[in-house]
């Protein structure tokens, strides 16, 4: 969450190393433009007002970052994903404010939800 860079990968609710087709090792994956990403998706919370949703990304080669579709009821594949429960963050956001700005989200994100032990064994 804090990079950008991927840490795991799921296909079929099992954890993969590599994509199946191509055999790109996905622990060399960095996501351009991360935080313009993350900044993108704090914001629909103020569209949407929803405090849990899923936004699909699309990077356009000449206007960045934009929003495919925002999902109100997202997978909870992310926890497979993440190798970390969905629980524990949701607490953490149920105690802070939402009235934070997007800023302020997107910093809490980072702060909060990095996963900085595989982070620096990468």
């Amino acid at each position: 969450m804090a990079t950008g860079k991927a840490l795991y990968a799921v296909q079929h609710n099992h954890p993969i190393d590599k994509h199946p087709d191509t055999g790109y090792d996905f622990s060399a994956l960095q996501i351009p433009h991360w935080k313009d990403m993350l900044k993108l998706s704090a914001s629909c919370y103020d569209m949407t007002h929803l405090g849990y949703l899923g936004v699909d990304i699309v990077i356009d080669k000449h206007l960045g970052p934009l929003i495919l579709e925002l999902n109100a009821r997202p997978g909870l594949a992310i926890q497979i994903a993440n190798q970390t429960g969905i629980l524990t963050r949701f607490d953490m956001i149920d105690k802070t404010t939402l009235n934070q700005s997007v800023e302020e989200r997107v910093d809490f994100s980072i702060k909060y939800f990095a996963n900085t032990d595989n982070d620096k064994a990468r």
